[in-house]
């Protein structure tokens, strides 16, 4: 986690970034990827946790609907 927000990339891909976190360092990272994007960083993420994925994301794409 912190290798990828050390930098400063103009695109993130976060695969479940709050995964395995204990509730302290969940609202850390929650708080790192809001300062990305008021930054204007853009962010594409798989996120599991309904209550993450809403509180980050501008746009969410419901992939099952690609399975065949």
């Amino acid at each position: 986690i912190a290798r990828g927000f050390a930098g400063s990339f103009p695109l993130l891909l976060l695969d479940e970034p709050t995964a395995s976190l204990d509730a302290r360092n969940r609202e850390a990272v929650i708080r790192l990827i809001e300062a990305k994007k008021a930054a204007g960083v853009a962010l594409v993420g798989i996120f599991h946790d309904d209550d993450v994925r809403r509180r980050v994301s501008d746009r969410e794409i419901d992939v099952t609907r690609f399975a065949a």
